[in-house]
């Protein structure tokens, strides 16, 4: 069994979907790996991934607005907000969606669907550099 591991750096512009998929499917691709899994883990608390659809940006527009709606900025019931209005509401959005996605490998690339994509989710209002570790496993 085949085992490769990268540590993507993904900078945001802040609040948003930002598309991991061909990143990610370039890490698959170096592995080697033809039949398997790839995991992909976000290693913060405000911020996520999603697989979501990659052709009309509404529904991405529609899960940010579904989300705000979940979690509004600068609540007063909030206590955490150490670092701002979005902070707590953050680390609900997150809670509320993925830190890893596990995604086969069928011959050597991400088996997602055809208006599927792989997707790190900002859920801060600042732009931030995110930390995503890929780890492609199989033969």
């Amino acid at each position: 069994m085949t085992q490769h591991q990268q540590v993507l750096a993904v900078r945001t512009r802040g609040r948003g979907l930002h598309e991991l998929t061909s990143a990610v499917g370039q890490v698959v691709d170096a592995s080697g790996v033809r039949t398997g899994l790839c995991v992909v883990f976000c290693r913060h608390t405000s911020a996520s991934l999603v697989i979501q659809e990659n052709a009309d940006p509404s529904a991405a527009r529609d899960l940010l607005a579904w989300l705000a709606r979940l979690a509004p900025d600068g609540d007063p019931a909030y206590e955490h907000d150490a670092e701002g209005p979005d902070d707590m509401p953050a680390h609900l959005r997150a809670a509320i969606t993925r830190t890893s996605e596990t995604i086969p490998v069928l011959d050597g690339r991400l088996a997602l669907g055809t208006w599927q994509g792989l997707f790190l989710v900002e859920h801060r209002t600042s732009p931030h550099t995110r930390s995503v570790v890929v780890h492609v496993s199989g033969e």
